[in-house]
């Protein structure tokens, strides 16, 4: 199945909108597992197993898992995700940026290492950077950095253009714009557009409409939830992680990440039905 197909069924078929991102700290670990890097499967698994319902996607970041050379306890999450929450996508969070047989051997490390079904990736090296990933994995999906949630996002995205086709055209605009048109020739690509700038998210709407929304920045980052919502049309999945994951110290992590989960779905669903 087509990424694209598997997201929007499984949004369907749980009701939400709600992307949970899986980046375990072993500092933030419950005792006794505080420090343990050799527990961050069992902490992801049981914050799968407590949510498997209530999401539309995973979102593991692989930083999280290769700092402490925990790779194989990733690979394995994912499997795990396949057999306990069965037709709900993995997104990679990588944020791959390069071309030619590098590009193609992360792919590779992500389509076939990993089993994902969509990668983020930077677009700041142009087309080519994504093509390798299109090209030998039309079914995947791809979410392109456009709009980032982070301050510093303004030190190159929000510059305007000199050769902008519509007057004040800035970077990012210019991204979404390319991604909505020609550089998305097979149906793959999204954009990661971050919830702390709403306003943006209506700019990057008013060049790709269409265009599948991975929104971070609610929760933790004190992204505006409802203005985020309003801005961000139909075809959107907003990411929470630290929110969720560390809802509650102790024992009943699991069952208060759940509670969280569906209290940021619920609240989803009544701003934008499904």
């Amino acid at each position: 199945m087509r990424f694209l197909d598997q997201w929007l069924a499984a949004c369907r078929r749980n009701s939400s909108r709600l992307c949970l991102g899986l980046d375990p700290e072993p500092e933030r670990l419950p005792a006794p597992w505080t420090h343990d890097t050799s527990r961050l499967f069992d902490f992801c698994a049981a914050v799968v197993d407590a949510t498997a319902d209530l999401v539309c996607a995973y979102k593991p970041q692989i930083a999280h898992f290769s700092a402490v050379g925990a790779e194989a306890q990733l690979e394995r999450l994912i499997r795990h995700i396949r057999d306990h929450a069965p037709g709900v996508p993995v997104i990679l969070d990588a944020k791959r940026g390069d071309i030619g047989s590098t590009a193609r051997h992360y792919a590779r490390e992500a389509f076939e290492r990993y089993g994902a079904d969509a990668l983020t990736v930077s677009p700041f090296l142009g087309r080519d950077s994504l093509d390798p990933y299109m090209e030998a994995y039309p079914e995947r999906g791809l979410f392109v950095l456009c709009r980032t949630s982070n301050p510093g996002s303004d030190d190159l995205q929000a510059l305007g253009l000199r050769d902008a086709e519509q007057p004040g055209e800035r970077l990012f605009e210019r991204v979404a714009r390319l991604a909505a048109g020609p550089w998305n020739h097979n149906g793959q690509l999204g954009l990661v557009t971050g919830a702390t700038r709403p306003q943006d998210i209506l700019a990057v709407r008013a060049v790709a409409p269409e265009l599948p929304l991975l929104i971070p920045g609610v929760g933790a980052q004190g992204g505006d939830l409802e203005a985020t919502v309003r801005a961000a049309g139909d075809r959107f999945l907003i990411n929470a992680s630290r929110s969720v994951l560390y809802a509650a110290p102790g024992s009943h992590f699991a069952a208060a990440a759940r509670d969280e989960a569906e209290r940021l779905r619920d609240t989803m669903a009544e701003l934008a039905p499904l």
